[in-house]
């Protein structure tokens, strides 16, 4: 008895090997790898030790870690708000508030700050404070024209101690008149106008305001420059302790006539980084859609796991015409082909021999003992009736071709 061996089954055109599948897929691959490692880059960068201005946790050049590395080294402890409710709250006689970009306060944000500077006893520092914010937290002082911040010698030209032991600092920025307050100590002038101020503290208590035309001595790149470090530590650190208030768009009270919109509220709980991040993957994917779109153009032979017999592909096309009894759309291939065939033997040109006037008499002058009729209804005629019909249809067409070959 024979054992019958199975055959492997053939591969069919649909199917793809390994390689073909990693051809391609691999420029898909390769953007999503470079979207990837773009955003773990992105991402380690900015949880490193970088980070806004003014920020004492940022190694930047326009950072502040050197002075608050400083600070800490001589015993003072940095704590870093982003809110003004935790700020505030961490007010107290041993506490030094910096505070870095007073303008961007709101006008009720302002008064609750100069309403904490007030009750407390410490030290408030204010950098390149302006119009915005004077009025309310440093009443009766007044802001001028600008000034470049430049290295202001031969020293102070106050008698503020913790300037005239610094000398000569990199100042400027806002200029301030202290007309209505003068028991001001005015610092640093440039062009008569000074550009640190400390304002005493109202009453007999010991808190007292400084205010900084400009936070550019609090920067790494200039903290090792001139007497920056020095007057920086004796501002910052006469308290033991030291509250780096960051304000910042959105830090913003909330605005009680916009409505609740629960979608964006979603978004607001959403990082920034992921929203750029999922940007990122949404544009590499639009370039793989638009890389890896197809084409119009000319059609691609490929290549058949068999080889067919024209006799076999006519005979099956010819039984799907039988079994719909598709008689009709057989005559018509039968008749277009004749016509294709014999039009170049008539000296016709391929676009006219679907031309019913001109094949016709070119025909009837290649063999003028049928009459035009006849061809007519041969070319041209009706679909037939039975199979018999469709039979003799060929017939004549055939006999119709010979005739006009041998003619």
């Amino acid at each position: 008895m024979s054992r019958r061996t199975a055959t492997p089954r053939a591969a069919t055109s649909a199917s793809l090997t390994p390689r073909q599948l990693w051809g391609r897929a691999r420029g898909a691959l390769l953007l999503i790898a470079v979207a990837l490692i773009g955003g773990l880059v992105l991402a380690t960068v900015r949880s490193g030790d970088h980070g806004g201005r003014l920020d004492p946790r940022s190694a930047d050049p326009h950072g502040s870690r050197a002075v608050a590395e400083l600070l800490k080294a001589h015993g003072v402890s940095v704590d870093v708000f982003d809110t003004l409710a935790d700020a505030t709250a961490a007010t107290s006689a041993d506490t030094t508030l910096l505070v870095t970009t007073p303008d961007l306060l709101t006008p009720e944000q302002q008064s609750t700050l100069y309403g904490a500077m007030s009750r407390s006893a410490g030290r408030t520092v204010l950098l390149g404070a302006g119009a915005a914010s004077l009025d309310t937290l440093a009443p009766g002082i007044a802001t001028d024209l600008s000034a470049a911040v430049a290295t202001r010698a031969p020293g102070p030209a106050c008698t503020l101690p913790a300037a005239t032991r610094a000398g000569t600092a990199d100042l400027g920025g806002e200029r301030y008149r202290t007309g209505t307050a003068p028991t001001a100590d005015a610092c640093y002038p440039a062009d008569g106008l000074p550009t640190l101020v400390r304002l005493p503290g109202p009453g007999t208590g010991t808190a007292d305001t400084v205010l900084v035309g400009s936070p550019e001595l609090l920067y790494n790149k200039r903290l090792a420059q001139q007497g920056n470090a020095s007057l920086a530590l004796q501002l910052l650190g006469s308290r033991p302790h030291l509250a780096w208030y960051l304000p910042s768009l959105s830090d913003l009270p909330p605005d009680p006539e916009a409505s609740d919109d629960p979608g964006s509220a979603f978004l607001d709980l959403i990082p920034s980084g992921w929203l750029w991040g999922a940007l990122q993957l949404a544009l590499a994917a639009v370039l793989a859609a638009v890389w890896r779109a197809r084409r119009l153009g000319p059609l691609v032979p490929e290549r058949l796991p068999v080889a067919i017999r024209a006799s076999e592909a006519t005979e099956g096309r010819a039984r799907l015409y039988r079994r719909t009894d598709a008689r009709d759309r057989a005559a018509t291939v039968l008749r277009t082909a004749t016509r294709d065939r014999i039009a170049p033997l008539l000296g016709l040109p391929a676009k006219d021999a679907h031309s019913p006037d001109l094949l016709l008499s070119a025909l009837s002058a290649r063999i003028p003992t049928t009459t035009a009729a006849v061809h007519r209804t041969l070319l041209f005629g009706p679909a037939p009736a039975d199979d018999a019909a469709l039979v003799r249809l060929a017939d004549q067409l055939d006999a119709l071709e010979r005739e006009v070959r041998t003619s």
